[in-house]
């Protein structure tokens, strides 16, 4: 019995390991474009911050850690917002109801877009596995760094140096 669980362990490790972190996918390579809905009722593409560094977040209101990780994004776009810094709420809608989004929204006070991924497809095109999932992006467009889970201050504050012009 012992013998069958250590082979069933390794086999998953295998798995995992061979399935790669998400950044893995994505890191040094441009970040994929998308035009979504903002919840201020207009649209949004990441190619209109062309030329700019975007920190995207991927988040839902029922997710506790997305919900922790709120006010050190916000702080961190405070701080860094004379720096052409964007950063881009988006919500996994597809997932959740529309006054659950707008009520964590007002609580939190974002000061940035928030986007509604309304049929899930930027998830997809971001090979997602969760949320909080933070992607950051320099201003060529190439994606820097991707945190899946939830984000730390200090975490946030060392990915912005990879996308951020030194001061």
């Amino acid at each position: 019995m012992r013998l069958c669980e250590r082979r069933f362990s390794i086999a998953v490790a295998t798995l995992l390991t061979a399935a790669g972190p998400l950044s893995a996918q994505t890191l040094g390579s441009p970040a994929p474009d998308f035009t979504l809905k903002t919840l201020a009722g207009g649209t949004a593409s990441l190619s209109d911050y062309k030329g700019r560094p975007v920190f995207l977040n991927f988040w839902a209101s029922w997710c506790k850690p997305c919900r922790g990780e709120m006010a050190d994004i916000i702080d961190a776009y405070d701080a860094h917002k004379d720096q052409d810094l964007q950063v881009l709420a988006i919500n996994l809608t597809d997932q959740e109801r529309m006054r659950d989004v707008r009520k964590f929204v007002d609580e939190s006070r974002m000061p940035f877009p928030v986007l509604l991924d309304e049929k899930g497809k930027v998830r997809k095109s971001y090979a997602l596995r969760g949320v909080p999932t933070s992607v950051f992006i320099d201003a060529q467009g190439v994606v820097r760094v991707v945190n899946p889970g939830p984000i730390a201050n200090e975490t946030i504050q060392r990915s912005l140096a990879a996308i951020l012009p030194a001061r």
